[in-house]
């Protein structure tokens, strides 16, 4: 009996432990991107500062929510395109502000030598991310 309470015990001392370590990463890598900043700044709305930080608080919270129980929610169609379209400008947006931060593409047209066609570059990039996952949702998910 003894034995149990103190192996659940561990076991959310560890589960804590790795929440937390995770949430900071998380902190770490929005703030250090900026993503949120200069997404505030392009769109010049200073005034929804604390509407964005409700947003990505209520999200994280949601998402690790789902992530843990079996909930299953059936939405109609229309409502899950509109829930995957904001999932897919999320990810987009913190890619798009970890190649900005990093330089990536400059750096890269550079070395193979394709300074006069960054243009190109980027445009390969993005069709082949979108034909690689409509690849992806209609093969193996479909």
């Amino acid at each position: 009996m003894i034995q149990e309470i103190l192996l659940n015990l561990a076991q959310v001392v560890i589960g804590l432990a790795g929440g937390f370590a995770v949430g900071a990463g998380y902190v770490a890598f929005l703030t250090v991107l900026g993503v949120i900043p200069r997404l505030v700044q392009l769109t010049k709305s200073e005034r929804f500062i604390p509407v964005y930080t409700a947003c990505v608080i209520t999200g994280s919270l949601f998402g690790t929510y789902l992530s843990f129980t079996n909930v299953t929610w059936e939405q109609p169609v229309v409502l899950l395109v509109v829930w995957g379209i904001c999932h897919g400008v999320f990810n987009g947006m913190l890619a798009a502000g970890l190649t900005e931060a990093l330089n990536v593409f400059p750096i890269l047209s550079r070395r193979i030598r394709m300074e006069m066609h960054l243009l190109w570059l980027l445009m390969a990039i993005v069709l082949g991310k979108i034909a690689g996952s409509l690849f992806q949702w209609l093969y193996f998910v479909k």
